[in-house]
């Protein structure tokens, strides 16, 4: 083996709820010969395999009687580039904030709506991660994936992806597919999102008339600060749930009854509701079991405040996930994937 498989490894640096289990395996994989050796082995030692990036869409609950295959490829590389439309490449262990912020320094416009989202590059798919009105796949072209099944290398288009509402192909089928690196259309030309939340009114507090794409980028840091903890700080895996969207007629009930109800329509007739909104309501903020809790300022939020394990924060949510369905018939969907 060229790469080190270690044993008996604590996971708590590499989640960021800080939840201390431990790994009956462990390795890092710097290269596509690294992920192919590390599943090879695993197969011929009949290991289970977990793959992680960042930890920051993970909620571990027991041991890991695995093989824990960590991504810590590193890379990027701009591709092509006609003046305006530049497309730009990036390894999966490369951490996501520090992937934009290079994209910034370069002139690049698109994923500064993005920005301060924890995680890895490889991991952004999974989930079509999105803040404020972006999301991955209104910049996406395309990925390059391992077929564990096959061995096999494919690369993924767009409407190969699958993409929805924080959701994807790969996240439908789990274990499948391994993301080596992905690619994004970027642009020159600033054609800034700045109508969802409060962007626009943090940019005029600064007297900022003109924005540019990091003048957003920055603007969107200083609130995601003020409402987020930090994990390094406060074990969380930033928003637990999702939210939800339901039939028209059911968040008009619910208007009824709560005037200041915070909802969008959707293209299909359906309402997306603010799950932070309904549990804030339901007076589960700064809500606390022992060293797991809700978020003081953000309700959707669950933190580990020191000792919590992965059972007690899944209790908790699920806990909220009952009251919520009881007060609102709204079912809500939890973000993190248990293990």
């Amino acid at each position: 083996m060229s790469v080190q498989v270690r044993s008996d490894v604590s996971l708590k640096p590499y989640n960021t709820f800080g939840i201390d289990v431990r790994a009956a395996h462990f390795a890092e994989a710097h290269t596509d010969a690294d992920v192919r050796e590390l599943l090879a082995y695993a197969a011929a030692q009949q290991w289970p395999v977990l793959v992680i990036g960042g930890g920051s869409n993970l909620l571990l609950t027991a041991n890991v009687e695995a093989l824990v295959l960590r991504m810590a490829s590193t890379g990027v590389r701009m591709l092509s580039d006609d003046g305006q439309r530049v497309i730009v490449e990036a390894e999966a262990g490369e951490p996501w904030h520090a992937f934009v912020q290079w994209t910034l320094a370069q002139g690049l416009a698109g994923l500064e709506n993005l920005s301060l989202i924890p995680g890895t590059v490889g991991a952004a798919p999974m989930q079509n991660i999105g803040a404020y009105g972006v999301e991955i796949k209104d910049v996406f072209v395309g990925l390059t994936a391992l077929d564990r099944q096959t061995g096999e290398l494919r690369e993924f288009t767009l409407e190969d992806c699958a993409f929805a509402y924080r959701d994807s192909l790969f996240k439908r089928n789990p274990g499948r597919w391994l993301i080596l690196r992905v690619r994004f259309a970027l642009s020159r030309a600033m054609h800034l999102h700045l109508d969802y939340g409060p962007v626009r009114q943090r940019l005029s507090e600064q007297g900022i008339e003109q924005p540019t794409a990091q003048n957003v980028s920055d603007a969107i840091c200083s609130i995601r600060r003020e409402k987020l903890p930090d994990p390094a700080e406060l074990g969380n895996a930033g928003s637990f749930f999702k939210n939800p969207v339901v039939p028209a007629a059911l968040a008009e009930h619910i208007r009824q009854a709560h005037p200041g109800l915070v909802a969008y329509p959707q293209a299909d007739g359906q309402v997306k509701l603010a799950a932070g909104w309904l549990i804030e309501l339901a007076g589960w903020k700064g809500y606390r079991d022992g060293d797991a809790g809700v978020h003081r300022l953000q309700a959707l939020v669950l933190v580990n405040y020191g000792q919590a394990s992965g059972m007690q924060l899944h209790r908790l949510a699920q806990k909220i996930q009952v009251d919520i369905l009881e007060r609102f018939g709204v079912e809500l969907e939890m973000e993190p994937n248990l293990y």
